[in-house]
């Protein structure tokens, strides 16, 4: 099916969580990025999710991409990520391939940008949670200021592990939105 799609995808590089101010060069990534599986999967659109869609949110700078898959194209999504580059996550607890995640990396402007690519069935309630809090982030500068402030906590409290920062991130939205 994608047998003249050609690699575009850089390999990604796991490295220590910091917390960063925003780089408003990561929404043209996830623009780029986001019309290069367009342009061999017209049926699904890539959205950019995560504090680098969130204009003047510090963190760690990954490009989070999320793809909402009509029923029945889960296999076609991850075949065509494959055939990108994109690569399976080798963290201790990776997401479930019914619900996967692919990394990668898209040079831009002389620097690598890590990508996480979310696939997730469009019936799932995560695709509105997510977009919610991105919406939430967008139109509070409270909410975004107490975000970026337990980004920081978390950080300062000693985590570097991107799995461990991720649960406790996770913690900060469950106390916010029950």
């Amino acid at each position: 099916m994608f047998e003249n799609v050609q690699p575009v995808i850089a390999d990604y590089e796991n490295r220590p969580v910091v917390c960063r101010e925003h780089d408003p060069r990561a929404a043209t990534v996830a623009r780029l990025v986001a019309a290069e599986i367009f342009g061999h999967l017209p049926q699904v659109c890539a959205e950019h999710v995560g504090s680098t869609a969130v204009p003047g949110c510090a963190g760690n700078g990954i490009v989070d991409l999320m793809i909402p898959v009509p029923d029945g194209d889960m296999e076609s999504v991850k075949g065509l990520l494959d055939r990108l580059g994109f690569q399976r996550q080798t963290n201790r607890d990776p997401f479930p391939e019914d619900r996967p995640m692919r990394v990668g990396a898209w040079n831009y402007d002389g620097e690598p940008f890590l990508l996480h690519v979310h696939v997730i069935p469009a019936d799932s309630p995560e695709v509105e949670e997510r977009r919610f809090f991105r919406a939430c982030l967008r139109a509070d500068p409270e909410l975004l200021k107490l975000y970026v402030a337990r980004k920081q906590q978390i950080i300062a409290g000693g985590v570097t592990d991107s799995f461990d920062y991720c649960r406790a991130k996770g913690e900060f939205i469950k106390e916010v939105f029950g």
